[in-house]
């Protein structure tokens, strides 16, 4: 058996490679969108790939089974629940897919989504009742479970899902303490409020350590599991709805989006109702801009925050350091965000003057010394999660986080310097970049954020 988790920090995302060695055969699961990585990787260890498993439709992120299956013509499989305009082969509880000396038996686990599985995976010197390991999608997570919100309606409630998902995460923990545990996602994923920062775990270990699967009734969990639960981006229903749907393959997208433009071309978009992205750094992005523009640096968490700002029906147009447009429409399509339309060509060097705007930032010591001195003249926005607010904040801050700052960005007043910050200053600039498009200008984006800031021994507000 051969067995690699294959883990997408940017996106808190893990997808799995399982192979037989005697049939050279592989199953990917839970694959995302680029695909080549899977194909390099099967046929690195002399195995062809035969079966792509999706666990649930993903609400976080686009899925690569038709991207998968168009290189491979491997087959796709879904729980039996589940609902799509393509062709799957759906699997019910039992059902087992047999590569040889390894075999993946599904446990419907319900909950997260109505369609969710788990996959058990065995040898031939290991059954049902004794498995080496135990794929749970977004079921359970080290040190958390799934939330069972995103799949919600007045069809399904969410107190229905919770439901299901209580008995879920019981069935699977009657697993032996041995099992090794691999979840769909690790910490930074919204789709938990409190996963672990460890991408593997044990029964027997979250047995000890998961406040979510010791014993309780069904209404306890109820209580627990759906109390504090982060609000979702707006995309999450958009990516599941793309992910059941037929779509073009990002080989296609990024052809068609991989297209030089002139800067007067960038500009008659945005004129248009084009959305300008400037991925570049935030020194970049400060020392001269696109006026308009929103600013989503590539080195921080791309695809999620443009998934929680951008809006997925309006082209796209890319600013990106020479030789990383293609990087930026590959994370793009990582989330189905299919409608980039091309790349100023040459960056805004060519850009006039009159359309070109620049931006502010405070280093930790220069706020710390503003805030001494005058603290009623800065007003401080925290555009983190509620849930990081309570957790630690700079005193008198307002909180408004940033997949809601388009709609409440009247709340932010226009009279006074605002220093934004976030965990790491990539979020408190994209909020600098969203507020001057609404006219507010007198900001300042506080460098490194909180990380940085407890770094030089500052202290926090935890009350």
């Amino acid at each position: 058996m051969i067995l690699k988790q294959l883990y997408l920090g940017c996106l808190a995302q893990a997808s799995y490679l399982i192979g037989d060695e005697m049939t050279k055969t592989a199953t990917i699961v839970d694959p995302r969108r680029d695909v080549d990585s899977y194909v390099q990787e099967a046929s690195a260890l002399g195995l062809s790939i035969k079966h792509i498993i999706l666990t649930h439709f993903h609400a976080d992120f686009a899925s690569g089974h038709l991207e998968l299956q168009s290189k491979t013509g491997a087959s796709i499989y879904f729980g039996a629940a589940a609902d799509a305009e393509f062709p799957f082969q759906p699997l019910h509880d039992g059902d087992v897919i047999d590569m040889g000396d390894v075999k993946l038996q599904t446990m419907e686990t319900p909950g997260h989504t109505m369609e969710s599985i788990s996959i058990l995976v065995l040898d031939h010197d290991h059954d049902i009742h004794n498995p080496i390991a135990v794929l749970t999608g977004d079921c359970l997570f080290i040190g958390d479970v799934g939330r069972p919100d995103l799949a919600s309606s007045p069809g399904t409630p969410a107190t229905t899902l919770a439901t299901k998902l209580y008995q879920s995460v019981q069935r699977l923990m009657q697993l032996p303490d041995s099992t090794i545990l691999y979840p769909g996602h690790g910490a930074g994923s919204l789709c938990g409020k409190a996963l672990a920062s460890e991408t593997y775990s044990t029964i027997g270990q979250q047995r000890i350590t998961n406040p979510m699967v010791q014993k309780m009734s069904c209404e306890e969990f109820l209580s627990l599991v759906t109390r504090d639960q982060p609000e979702a981006p707006p995309y999450f229903s958009y990516d599941s709805s793309f992910n059941s749907h037929k779509h073009v393959t990002l080989d296609e997208t990024v052809k068609r989006a991989l297209k030089p433009l002139t800067a007067d071309e960038m500009l008659q978009l945005q004129r248009g109702g084009a959305q300008v992205v400037d991925t570049r750094e935030a020194d970049a992005y400060q020392a001269g801009h696109v006026l308009g523009s929103t600013h989503i640096p590539l080195s921080g968490k791309y695809a999620t925050y443009c998934g929680m700002v951008l809006d997925p029906t309006k082209p796209i147009v890319i600013v990106a350091d020479p030789d990383h447009e293609q990087e930026a429409i590959i994370r793009l399509g990582r989330i189905g965000f299919d409608n980039a339309v091309g790349y100023v060509d040459g960056g805004i060097a060519h850009v006039s003057p009159k359309n070109i705007g620049t931006a502010n930032s405070f280093t930790c010591r220069e706020l710390g010394e503003k805030t001494e001195q005058n603290a009623k003249s800065l007003l401080l926005l925290d555009v983190r999660m509620p849930g990081e607010f309570k957790q630690g904040r700079l005193a008198n801050s307002m909180l408004i986080p940033l997949h809601q700052l388009h709609k409440r960005y009247d709340e932010v007043p226009k009279d006074t310097c605002i220093a934004i910050y976030c965990r790491t200053g990539h979020r408190s600039s994209v909020a600098q970049s969203i507020l001057e498009q609404h006219g507010i200008y007198n900001t300042a984006n506080m460098e490194g954020g909180l990380e940085q800031w407890q770094a030089e021994g500052r202290t926090i507000c935890t009350e």
